[in-house]
């Protein structure tokens, strides 16, 4: 019987920190702790009941929130990930022979800037004396244990529960000699998640194939996982100021009449707001700020609002340097689908990608872990969910395919993969989500199919280096 310091060193394993010492105190998760201990029993028995791998009967771990669905859509890119549509199978007459999953870190704590701004006005209401509307009451014995930074176990689960259905989905490309190749940018949260997924689809093989972390790319450095290399590059800021000042300001009334002298802020609001989704994935239950704010109409879609502007003019199609930063992982893609040398002179490791050890071009799998921003700036580079029109800062069209929480929740995927179709070249579909891209850009037919030919073809942003943009990136920068 596992003792309860065994099962916190299986959360320690499982969330954000590596080792048991440097694990941040937090509630236990007893969930996930007793699920990997049940998948490990399964798996034993399996492996030796039918002398090796059969079919995975691993379930889903990753725990339900207790929050209504279309609000966790509300929380942009701090979104559960969620399937936008079930998996379609390769077209009639064509078999899948390469896969790249380029995925997102699972959900994760406030990162350090955005913690002290809700805590800062968390603090301008806890001073209230006397609420004088019921619904901020819970308040009265509220405390913030949200840590930073770190994934959160909810976070790992989903990282573990996407290497599982990695494995089911792409079984026939999996050989001892031939197993997934994995990297990570370095921030820890990505790290872990990478871990994740590599233990997922070991579980779901029954360990007969251990994918591991081969390479974490030094965020400091060149590194296509990671938005850290255009310091010239503006932000989204004008566009969501703009934002918030038009839905907010309800919001902020209400908040005020029912805390006197709180004189809490629009920018107070928000990060009021984003505490619904930060607490619930920490908690996996549903946190009191989000019943606090359901029934003020307009809070969370505009909360998502200002997500899909975040990410449309930060690193999207409405950041002039933006698109740019995509470039180097559209490359390092594009030699993996030609078994050819990466050609790149923008964010690529050149030591890295000239060794066939930390850059193999043989794989049939190959698995990357990055960052939201980052991942928007490779759809932007590639020219997935281009806009007929640029989000505007002050009407939402509520028809608008550009969603944070569509493009880039936790734990979001983009997969690539290769294909083998009778009578036609090699070529390639996108998924988002499971979602199908019609790649008008590149000739996609009806099944959203192109040629890796015309694929190649279309990427002349990237194969160009950015067509001037990069040594934008580097313009006008203060020395140091």
């Amino acid at each position: 019987m596992s003792t309860p310091e065994d099962a916190e060193l299986e959360r320690g394993l499982l969330s954000g920190s590596r080792t048991r010492k440097s694990a941040p105190k937090r509630p236990s998760c007893p969930r996930i702790a007793m699920a990997i201990v049940v998948l490990t029993i399964l798996v034993t028995f399996a492996y030796s009941a039918f002398g090796g791998p059969v079919s995975s009967p691993l379930k889903p771990i990753t725990p339900t929130l207790n929050v209504p669905k279309d609000t966790q859509l509300d929380w942009a890119q701090y979104s559960p990930y969620f399937p936008i549509e079930p998996y379609q199978e390769a077209p009639e007459g064509c078999t899948i022979d390469q896969v790249n999953i380029l995925q997102r870190h699972g959900a994760r704590f406030p990162t350090s800037g955005a913690g002290q701004r809700i805590q800062d006005a968390l603090a301008k209401l806890l001073a209230v004396r006397q609420f004088k509307d019921p619904r901020l009451d819970f308040l009265r014995t509220f405390t913030y244990d949200l840590g930073t930074n770190d994934l959160v176990p909810f976070g790992a689960a989903q990282s573990f529960d996407a290497g599982v259905e990695a494995f089911g989905r792409y079984t026939h490309l999996i050989s001892k000699d031939n197993i997934p190749f994995v990297r990570a940018s370095g921030s820890e949260r990505v790290i872990v998640s990478a871990q994740n997924w590599t233990q997922g689809f070991a579980a779901a093989s029954f360990h007969k194939f251990n994918p591991v972390l081969s390479v974490i790319l030094d965020e400091s450095l060149n590194d296509t996982l990671d938005d850290s290399m255009c310091p010239s590059a503006g932000s989204s800021d004008p566009q969501t100021n703009l934002w918030q000042s038009t839905f907010a300001p309800p919001i902020t009334k209400f908040l005020n009449k029912g805390a006197p002298h709180a004189n809490l802020t629009d920018t107070d609001t928000f990060n009021l707001i984003s505490v619904c989704a930060f607490e619930s994935v920490f908690k996996e239950t549903r946190s009191p700020f989000c019943d606090l704010f359901a029934p003020e109409k307009g809070a969370f879609p505009g909360f998502a609002y200002m997500g899909d502007l975040d990410k449309y003019y930060g690193t999207g199609y409405g950041q002039e340097l933006g698109p740019v930063q995509g470039v180097g992982y559209v490359n390092e893609l594009i030699a993996r689908l030609t078994g050819t040398p990466v050609q790149d002179k923008t964010q690529t490791n050149q030591t890295i990608d000239s060794n066939p050890a930390t850059f193999p071009l043989d794989r049939t799998v190959y698995a990357d872990f990055s960052h939201d921003n980052q991942m928007i700036a490779i759809y932007a580079a590639m020219g997935l969910f281009r806009q007929a029109q640029p989000p505007n800062p002050t009407n939402p069209n509520p028809k608008r395919n550009w969603r944070a929480s569509r493009l880039v929740p936790f734990s979001s995927r983009m997969v690539v993969e290769r294909l083998k179709c009778a009578h036609s070249p090699p070529s390639l579909r996108i998924l988002v989500n499971q979602e199908v891209q019609p790649l008008e850009f590149c000739g996609g037919d009806k099944h959203g199919v192109c040629s890796v030919a015309n694929f190649v073809q279309s990427q002349a942003f990237a194969r160009n280096n950015g067509e001037g943009d990069f040594e934008k990136c580097f313009e006008n920068v203060p020395s140091e």
